[in-house]
């Protein structure tokens, strides 16, 4: 076992490019009930940098490690007492740090100390891209559709951001159920990508209304359920399109991306539907739900992911592989508009399997 190992760290609340440092750390030792994992491959996701500005809804003591979400990795070694778990069994860190609850070591570096009821055990033939994405976008979906809407078949799921990760995950995992989407997007060129994933409808907000065309797919019927990860007018605009007693759950606000005045991140309702419509909105961050469900039901959660994913039915897309050392150009794919690849932080001979 190595004493000492490379971290990516954040030495102040900043621009990711400008705070980050690559430094050498000590290699961490196991408490009992946790094990020491040689991290694989570890995903730059956008909240990420999000949280390194100081402008997500946690926020670290700084110098803190980067990476708040997930990885794959080996176990190097176990905690005193420490069982259920083996030295070289390869598993996925849901890393997120529950709210409330502790902070948890970053996943940007070469070992990582987890609890082991934070571990999943993941087979060999899912690649090192797809489990070490296992834990956020793919359980996002899968909550968001299952739990917080327990959307049934045949209903019309309305959902923004069609296109984005989560957005084409709902979309495998609502035609796998049998659920009916509704799929928005603000580019009419990805119409016809959505289509071909599955989408059964698709409203393109560059040269369409939305409230119109939801009236127009759905009928008298209407939309009562949908999830937002725009916010802004476009989150507004859904909520409207809803029929009484419509439910939405807004689980992001790209509208709002680069947006640093918190008094700007609104979604103005129409108080009138609201009140005499009872429509509901409401929020969901994974984060919070990890700070509320038991360490039981979180981990039967991922392993309904990793089933899904494992036989197919949920497909995540393979990530570029960068070294720690070439985290400017990983932060700058992180946010590039529609770049549709994760760029993943890889270890050992700066590969990653596929």
């Amino acid at each position: 076992m190595p004493r000492s190992m490379r971290a990516l760290v954040a030495v102040a609340a900043g621009e990711p490019t400008d705070v980050l440092r690559l430094e050498s750390r000590p290699v961490p030792t196991p408490d009992a009930g946790q094990a020491l994992i040689r991290v694989t491959a570890t995903p730059v996701h956008a909240s990420d940098l999000h949280v390194l500005r100081g402008r997500y809804g946690f926020s670290p003591e700084f110098p803190a490690v980067g990476g708040n979400m997930e990885c794959v990795g080996r176990i190097a070694d176990l905690g005193p007492q420490t069982e259920g778990l083996k030295v070289g069994e390869r598993v996925v860190a849901a890393a997120i740090p529950a709210v409330p609850g502790p902070p948890v070591a970053g996943t940007w570096q070469e070992y990582r100390v987890a609890d082991t009821h934070r571990l999943l055990p993941v087979p060999d033939q899912l690649s090192d891209s797809s489990a070490c994405q296992l834990a956020v976008n793919p359980l996002t979906a899968l909550l968001l559709v299952t739990r917080e809407l327990d959307v049934r078949p045949g209903e019309w799921l309305l959902q923004t951001a069609a296109g984005s990760t989560v957005g084409r995950l709902v979309i495998q995992l609502s035609r796998h159920l049998g659920i009916r989407t509704i799929n928005v997007v603000r580019r009419r060129a990805a119409v016809e990508e959505i289509k071909a994933l599955g989408g059964d409808e698709v409203i393109c907000t560059e040269d369409e209304d939305l409230v119109q065309r939801v009236a127009e797919i759905a009928g008298s019927a209407g939309v009562r359920k949908a999830i937002d990860c725009v916010a802004g007018p476009v989150g507004a605009q859904v909520s409207q399109a809803l029929t009484p007693r419509g439910d939405l759950v807004v689980y992001g606000a790209l509208s709002t991306h680069r947006q640093t005045d918190p008094a700007a991140l609104t979604i103005p309702l129409q108080a009138r539907s609201v009140i005499y419509e009872t429509k509901t909105v409401r929020g969901f961050w994974l984060n919070r739900w990890f700070g509320s469900a038991s360490p039981e039901d979180a981990l039967h959660a991922l392993a309904q992911v990793r089933g899904l994913v494992t036989d197919g039915v949920l497909s995540i897309r393979q990530g570029r592989p960068f070294p720690l050392e070439a985290f400017p150009e990983a932060v700058a794919l992180a946010e590039a508009p529609a770049h549709g690849t994760k760029p993943l932080f890889v270890f050992e001979e700066g590969t990653v399997r596929t």
